[in-house]
C-alpha cells in the first residue's frame, strides 16, 4: 500500500479546491449570463442572425477572396476557418458524448438553443472586433475583448481589457495546447501504441512550422484543413447515419421531449432529470462554439473587410457549423446506435457509435480527435499570441511562440489534471469582462446593423 506524503496531501488539496472553484465558475450563474447575454442580442438584434443566415453564407464564400482596398492581414474566409479551428474540436465528439451521458438525449436540445443564441454573441463579438481593431507595431491588425473594452468603453475600463488579456493568456496554455496535446498523445497510444513522446514532437515541429508564420500562415493552414476535415467527419457521420436512418425521426422527437421531461433510466444509462439536461447541454454547447467566451473575435479583427457588419454574419457561422451540424451529427450517430444507454461516456462513447455503424469505424473518431486537437492548437497560439502583444507588447511574439511549441511536448507527455482546472478557471474567467463588454457596447452592435442593413453604409 502506498503511503501518501505530505506532498501529495498538498497537491490533492489544491485539486479539490480548484475544482471547486472550477464547479463555481462554470456554475448555474455563469451559464445564465452567457445565454442571457445571447438571448438579449438576439432579441435587440430582432434576430437577425438567424434571419440573415442565407446572406452570411453568400458572404462567407464571396469572402474567399477579399478586396486588396479593405483594411486587414486575411482573407473574410480565413478568418471564419481560423476561428472554426479552434472551436471544432474534442468539443465535437468527447463534449456531445459527455453531455449525453449525463444530461440525456434532451441535452442536445439545450446544444441548439445555446447555438441559435449564440450566434447572436459571436455576431456582436466579430462587429465589435472590426469597429474597434488597431494595428500593431509590426503593421498587423489586432482586436478582440481588450481592445473594443477599452477603445470602445473607455481608457477607465483598460483594467478590464488587461484582465481578460491576463485570464486568456494562461487559458490559452491550458484549453488550446497542453490539454489538446494530451488529447492526442493519449488517442494515437491507444489505437496504435504510439510513444506520448514520439506525439510530443511531432506536434512541437509541425506546430512551430504553421504559427512560425503568423496570422497569414494560421489562416492559410487553415483555410485548407478546416473544410476538409469538417467534410470527412461530417460525411463520415452521415453514413452511419443513413444505416440507421428509420431510427432518426423517433430520435429527433425524444430528444426534443427529452428536453422538458427528464430521461428515465434504461440499460446502463443511469437517468437524467430535465435540469441535468439544460445544465450539461448548454454547458458542453458553450464548451463547443465559444460564444461569449471573447476568443473568436481575435480571429475576426485580423479580416480583410471594411464593414464590420458584413464580418459579423460571417463569424455567427461559426457557432451554426460548429454546434448545428457537428455536434448534432455526432450526437445522431450516438443516439440512434444505441450506445448511448451503455453507460459508456466522453470520446470513448463516440468511437463505439461510429464502430457500431461500420468495420473500423472507431478510427473515425480517433483521426478526428487528432485532426481537430491540431487545429485548435493552431488557432489558440494566435489567440493567447494576441493577448500576449496586448500585455506585453510585440517583443512577446517569438518567446511566446517558442514557449507554446515546448508547452506541446510538455503537454503530450506529462499529466495535466491541474493544468487543466487552472485552464478550465482562466476559461470561465475569461467570459465576464467580454460579456460586460457586448452589454455595454450593444448599442454600437444595434446601431450599425440598422445602418447597414438599412441602406446607410
Amino acid at each position: 500500500m502506498k503511503i501518501l506524503g505530505r506532498k501529495d496531501v498538498m497537491v490533492m488539496d489544491l485539486n479539490t479546491i480548484l475544482g471547486e472553484i472550477s464547479g463555481f465558475v462554470w456554475g448555474p450563474v455563469m451559464l445564465v449570463l452567457l445565454l442571457g447575454t445571447g438571448l438579449y442580442l438576439t432579441i435587440g438584434l430582432k434576430l437577425l442572425p438567424q434571419r440573415k443566415l442565407p446572406y452570411g453564407i453568400r458572404m462567407t464564400l464571396a469572402g474567399r477572396k477579399a478586396d486588396p482596398e479593405h483594411a486587414g492581414d486575411i482573407t473574410p474566409f480565413q478568418a471564419l476557418t481560423t476561428a472554426l479551428s479552434a472551436t471544432v474540436g474534442t468539443g465535437n465528439i468527447a463534449g456531445v458524448a459527455t453531455a449525453i451521458a449525463l444530461g440525456g438525449p434532451g441535452a442536445v436540445f439545450w446544444m441548439w438553443i445555446t447555438a441559435l443564441v449564440g450566434m447572436a454573441t459571436k455576431y456582436a463579438e466579430a462587429v465589435l472586433a472590426v469597429t474597434y481593431r488597431e494595428t500593431d507595431a509590426r503593421g498587423e491588425y489586432i482586436g478582440g475583448p481588450m481592445y473594443y473594452i477599452r477603445n470602445g468603453m473607455g481608457r477607465k475600463w483598460a483594467w478590464l481589457a488587461w484582465l481578460f488579456a491576463l485570464f486568456a493568456t494562461v487559458a490559452a496554455f491550458g484549453i488550446g495546447n497542453t490539454v489538446q496535446a494530451n488529447s492526442v498523445a493519449d488517442a494515437l497510444n491507444e489505437t496504435f501504441a504510439v510513444p506520448h513522446a514520439w506525439t510530443g514532437v511531432t506536434l512541437a515541429v509541425l506546430a512551430f512550422l504553421v504559427i512560425i508564420g503568423g496570422i497569414r500562415r494560421i489562416g492559410t493552414v487553415a483555410e485548407r484543413l478546416v473544410p476538409l476535415m469538417a467534410i470527412f467527419y461530417v460525411g463520415a457521420a452521415a453514413v452511419v447515419i443513413a444505416l440507421n436512418i428509420t431510427e432518426v425521426p423517433a430520435t429527433l422527437a425524444m430528444i426534443v421531449s427529452d428536453a422538458f421531461t427528464g430521461t428515465a433510466a434504461t440499460g446502463g444509462f443511469a437517468g437524467a432529470a430535465v435540469w441535468a439536461a439544460l445544465r450539461f447541454g448548454v454547458a458542453r454547447g458553450i464548451f463547443s462554439n465559444e460564444a461569449g467566451l471573447g476568443s473568436a473575435p481575435i480571429a475576426h479583427a485580423a479580416a480583410r473587410t471594411n464593414e464590420p457588419v458584413r464580418q459579423g454574419t460571417v463569424a455567427m457561422l461559426g457557432t451554426f457549423i460548429d454546434t448545428i451540424i457537428v455536434c448534432t451529427m455526432t450526437a445522431l450517430v450516438i443516439l440512434t446506435s444505441g450506445e448511448w444507454l451503455t453507460g459508456e461516456t466522453g470520446a470513448a462513447l463516440s468511437a463505439a457509435s461510429f464502430g457500431r455503424g461500420f468495420e473500423g469505424g472507431e478510427l473515425i473518431v480517433t483521426f478526428g480527435l487528432v485532426i481537430f486537437a491540431f487545429t485548435t492548437v493552431l488557432g489558440w497560439a494566435y489567440y493567447g499570441e494576441r493577448t500576449a502583444v496586448y500585455l506585453m507588447g510585440v517583443k512577446a511574439v517569438l518567446p511566446y511562440r517558442l514557449l507554446w511549441v515546448v508547452a506541446l511536448y510538455v503537454g503530450a507527455t506529462a499529466q495535466l489534471d491541474l493544468v487543466w482546472t487552472i485552464a478550465d478557471i482562466m476559461n470561465a474567467l475569461m467570459a465576464v469582462p467580454n460579456l460586460i463588454a457586448l452589454v455595454a457596447l450593444s448599442g454600437v452592435v444595434f446601431a450599425a446593423s440598422k445602418a447597414y442593413f438599412g441602406g446607410k453604409k
